[in-house]
């Protein structure tokens, strides 16, 4: 029998624990994570009538192995409604629409006519290097106002991340695809288009599609529901509040040194984000160590504001706003969680949801509470017309918030790779490494688990 010790019980390492379990029951897997309770980032809290989010409030449906893993634990998502396809860019002091057809985007005023026009040179801008910074790709390819007024608030909103810093093949690989395969975003846009067209005659055919797509959905009781869920199933397989400090190979076997004994493993998944993880493996292998510590994590804040619908001006009939950074504003944007999703606040409320910080407002770290809660406050009123106090007010800080895919992420990933490649047996997981959001992680627990299990079946 083969004893697995997956390290962190977060949503990559309760997916692969759980999917190693049910598909395998000889197996004797064991989760050790270090807090209090399981679920990492994933962390909803209900307070007062409100279903306050820490962390992600949910993830797209278009990733089929997040839906079969509900469908497996025996859970229902639920699926946003059409206030979240209503999404709003703030600039020059005022929310304007991101326009959903290229008709609106013709009308909107979110960029100039020169901003319009320098997109149609698009079609005729030069193929990039293998990889650059997510700001040289659109500035070469859609000028610098797209930047500043599109991508860059994007950037915020997904990684809280510096266009200017973070790489496009890392953090956007399918738009980088679309240029190498196509030569033209725009080529790629109208040809895919048309090709969807010919789908819908032959619904049998390849999926194809330029962009992500999907639904925002989540769970009527929050995004813990799935780790909550993942964790009750593994039960006497997950063992809370036992951190892993070290770890070195006898004879074959791994050997965890945790907060309660020393644990013999033959296959150990460490799943823990990759500061943490450097952590562990300082003492097993530096230059695998030194590589970890090399994807930066930024402090962002959440903070959540609960109101009475008459207290707030703003309708509020969409998924949220998020802020370029040229409009020199402190927040990042604000979610409408309640607009969104059912059972976010109770009758005639609505709840708010900012994010402050970031890898471009590092000052922001050293505020403290009472700082958070006013600069968000000072922020909102105008933009949303804030009547009063808000009713409740809950602020989560982490100061170590989103991996950055900074512009040479992936060479630190072939580091990983090769000095992996030294230890059979021993894997690394979690959304440090290849995509951040929760399709992202446990779609990569399914294809660790698959090449575990194919080791094992070969041994």
């Amino acid at each position: 029998m083969k004893r697995i010790a997956v390290v962190g019980g977060g949503i990559s390492g309760l997916s692969a624990a759980y999917l190693l379990v049910s598909r395998n029951p000889d197996l004797e897997v064991t989760v050790f994570e270090a807090d209090n309770r399981p679920g990492g980032k994933i962390w909803s809290e209900r307070v007062n009538g409100f279903l306050c989010e820490k962390g992600p409030n949910g993830f797209l449906d278009n990733k089929p192995k997040t839906l079969e893993l509900c469908k497996g634990l025996g859970i229902d998502p639920v699926r946003s409604n059409e206030n979240s396809k209503k999404r709003f860019i703030f600039s020059g002091d005022k929310l304007k629409a991101l326009p959903e057809s290229p008709v609106s985007f013709i009308k909107s005023d979110l960029l100039s006519w020169g901003g319009k026009l320098r997109l149609l040179l698009e079609l005729n801008a030069p193929k990039g290097p293998a990889d650059e910074t997510v700001a040289d790709f659109i500035i070469r390819r859609l000028g610098i106002e797209a930047l500043e007024k599109l991508i860059d608030p994007m950037c915020s909103g997904i990684y809280a991340g510096d266009p200017y810093r973070m790489s496009i093949t890392s953090c956007f690989p399918r738009i980088k695809e679309l240029e190498q395969e196509y030569g033209s975003l725009i080529r790629a846009m109208m040809k895919i288009r048309k090709q969807r067209k010919a789908q819908s005659k032959n619904p049998e055919g390849p999926t194809v599609s330029a962009a992500p797509g999907g639904n925002l959905t989540s769970f009527y009781n929050g995004a813990q529901t799935i780790t909550d869920t993942l964790a009750s199933r593994l039960g006497k397989h997950l063992k809370i509040g036992v951190s892993v400090h070290g770890i070195s190979k006898n004879n074959g076997s791994y050997l965890l040194y945790t907060s309660q004994e020393t644990f013999k493993a033959d296959i150990v998944v460490i799943a823990s984000p990759a500061y943490a993880s450097s952590e562990i493996l300082k003492d097993f292998d530096d230059e695998l160590s030194k590589a970890l510590l090399d994807i930066p994590y930024p402090h962002v804040s959440v903070v959540c504001f609960g109101y009475k619908k008459e207290h707030v001006k703003h309708l509020l009939n969409g998924f949220g706003f998020l802020i370029p950074h040229i409009e020199n504003r402190n927040i990042l944007g604000t979610l409408w969680d309640s607009s969104i999703f059912p059972n976010r606040a109770s009758e005639g409320h609505v709840l708010l949801r900012t994010m402050i910080g970031g890898a471009q407002s590092p000052e922001v770290e050293t505020y403290d509470d009472n700082e958070l809660m006013n600069t968000v406050f000072d922020e909102l009123k105008p933009i949303l017309g804030l009547k009063s106090d808000p009713e409740l007010v809950r602020v989560y800080r982490w100061d170590k918030a989103i991996p950055q895919y900074f512009l040479g992420h992936s060479k630190i990933l072939q580091t990983i790779d090769e000095r992996l490649s030294n230890y059979p047996g021993l894997y690394l997981a979690g959304n440090a490494y290849r995509g951040i959001g929760i399709n992202d992680c446990i779609e990569n627990s399914y294809r660790l688990v698959d090449e575990i299990l194919a080791k094992i079946m070969d041994a």
